[in-house]
C-alpha cells in the first residue's frame, strides 16, 4: 500500500477518536441528562395534580363552606395542567416562565387548603384525608429534589455551551444548543403558608395600646340647708 495511502486511512481512522477526546459528543450527553431531569418534574407536577380531586372533595365533606378556596384551587389545577409544555419550553423564556408561574399559583392555593383545614377537626382526623395528606408532603419533597436537579443539569450544560471548547462546538457542530432556562424562587416562597397538621394554638387576647381614659369626676356636694 502506498504511503499516502496509508497515511489517509491512518487520518480516517483517528478523526473520530479525536473528535471524542476534543469533546464533541459533550453537549449532546449534557442536552440529554437535562432535558431527563426535566421529564421527572413534570413527572411530579402530574403525579401531585392527581392527587387534587379527591382532595378538594374530602375537604368538600366536611367544609362545603369554604367555597372560595375549593374553587380556586381547582381551577388553578385546571390552568396548570393545560399549559403546554415539551422540549422547546426549555429554551423558550417566556413559556417556561408561563409553566412555573402556573404551577407555583398551585403552591399558593394548596398551601390555603391545608391551612383551613385547621379550623375543622373532624377532617384533620379522616383517615382518608390524612391519607392523602401524607402523599401531598410526599409529592411536594419529590418537585423540590426534581427542580434542583433540573437546575443543576441545566447550569452544567449551560456552563459546557458558553466556554471553551464547549462554545466552539456550540457555534459549529452543535448549533441547535441553546441556553436552557432554570426554576427560581417563588415571589411567596418567604411567606408561604405553614402546612401544619397539630393542635392550633389559641389566639393571644387583643390588647388595648390606648391610654386608658380619665375616670369621670364626681359632682360637687350640694350645699349645706340652715336649720332654723
Amino acid at each position: 500500500m502506498p504511503a499516502h495511502r496509508l497515511t489517509r486511512t491512518l487520518l480516517f481512522a483517528l478523526v473520530p477518536l479525536l473528535l471524542v477526546g476534543c469533546g464533541v459528543n459533550t453537549i449532546p450527553t449534557k442536552d440529554e441528562r437535562a432535558k431527563a431531569q426535566w421529564a421527572e418534574v413534570q413527572n411530579q407536577y402530574q403525579r401531585r395534580a392527581d392527587l387534587i380531586p379527591n382532595l378538594v372533595e374530602t375537604v368538600r365533606g366536611y367544609a362545603a363552606q369554604e367555597r372560595d378556596v375549593l374553587v380556586a384551587v381547582t381551577q388553578a389545577r385546571a390552568s396548570a395542567t393545560q399549559v403546554k409544555v415539551d422540549a422547546s419550553t426549555l429554551t423558550d423564556p417566556a413559556a417556561f416562565q408561563a409553566f412555573q408561574a402556573a404551577q407555583d399559583n398551585l403552591s399558593g392555593v394548596l398551601g390555603r387548603l391545608m391551612v383551613i383545614s385547621e379550623r375543622y377537626p373532624d377532617l384533620k382526623s379522616n383517615q382518608n384525608f390524612l391519607a392523602l395528606q401524607s402523599q401531598l408532603e410526599g409529592t411536594e419533597n419529590r418537585i423540590a429534589i426534581s427542580r434542583r436537579d433540573y437546575n443543576e443539569a441545566v447550569r452544567d450544560y449551560n456552563t459546557k455551551i458558553r466556554t471553551f471548547p464547549g462554545a466552539l462546538w456550540a457555534g459549529t457542530v452543535h448549533r441547535w444548543a441553546k441556553p436552557m432556562q432554570t426554576f427560581s424562587a417563588a415571589p411567596q416562597a418567604q411567606t408561604a403558608p405553614s402546612v401544619s397538621f397539630g393542635p392550633t394554638a389559641p389566639a393571644a387576647p387583643s390588647v388595648s395600646m390606648q391610654p386608658a381614659a380619665p375616670p369621670a369626676a364626681l359632682p360637687a356636694p350640694a350645699p349645706a340647708v340652715p336649720a332654723r
